[in-house]
């Protein structure tokens, strides 16, 4: 069996827009959405199966998308990224971007990498740990994950908190850790997370669980309330700066 070709990777989308969410809410970015990820979260909002092709928006705003064959190469992202300038950084985003950890490293761009993951595969945080100037990492709780049985969620914790160690803020990398609330996530899981990882991490963002598919039309909503977040984000304080910060994104409609 031949070895894989880590020149190539599976890509979604590629486009321009501004972050939606974390403290980076605003500043201008290229993204780059690779397919697939390893987990299934029950409040995720992307359909990261890979479709065949990648969809390439060329003119940012013009929801005019060119098909590029898939898999991508290296140099052709590359060049896919060159008319897009004065950004504040390339996301990395998908699915879960580490499953490709070998393809980023081979990235060669001028801008800062921006690294958005669900921090559980600490293997393939060591081959680009170096490479990255901001991360994002979620804290995934685990009883919002679906398929996770009792016997994992131990391990599923002690992987994110090894890739926060790994992926720590330092003086040339800024590591922030996204913890999603919902209506039935848990005080005390949120505590105990946020401990784990407080040390690590310049930030805690507490972002506010976003109503998808049928709960968004029928307004059956899975937000936490007012009143929980404050809560949480009150105790969080003691521990670390923490901020409530949700999907600004999806307010105006942008990409």
């Amino acid at each position: 069996m031949s070895a894989p070709d880590h020149t190539f990777a599976p890509i979604k989308e590629v486009f321009c827009s501004v972050q939606g969410e974390g403290p980076y809410v605003g500043t201008r970015q290229v993204f780059v959405r690779f397919s697939g990820c390893n987990l299934s979260c029950d409040y995720c909002d992307t359909d990261f199966a890979n479709p065949g092709t990648c969809n390439y928006e060329r003119v940012e705003g013009s929801s005019i998308f060119e098909n590029i064959p898939n898999p991508v190469n290296v140099e052709k992202l590359e060049a896919m990224l060159q008319p897009f300038k004065k950004l504040h950084s390339v996301s990395l985003t998908g699915g879960e971007p580490l499953l490709h950890a070998d393809f980023i490293k081979n990235l060669n761009l001028s801008s800062p990498l921006y690294l958005e993951s669900n921090m559980t595969l600490p293997k393939q945080v060591k081959k680009i740990c170096e490479k990255v100037t901001y991360v994002a990492g979620d804290f995934k709780l685990p009883e919002a994950i679906r398929e996770l049985c009792p016997e994992n969620r131990e391990v599923h914790v002690e992987n994110t908190i090894e890739c926060f160690k790994l992926l720590r803020n330092n003086s040339s990398r800024d590591c922030f850790c996204k913890i999603v609330v919902g209506r039935d996530t848990k005080f005390e899981t949120v505590m105990l997370a946020a401990e784990a990882v407080a040390a690590y991490v310049s930030c805690i963002i507490l972002q506010p669980e976003t109503p998808i598919g049928c709960a968004a039309r029928t307004q059956q909503s899975t937000q936490a309330s007012v009143n929980k977040i404050l809560k949480l984000q009150k105790s969080l304080l003691e521990l670390t700066d923490t901020r409530i910060i949700p999907q600004t994104h999806r307010m105006w409609g942008c990409l």
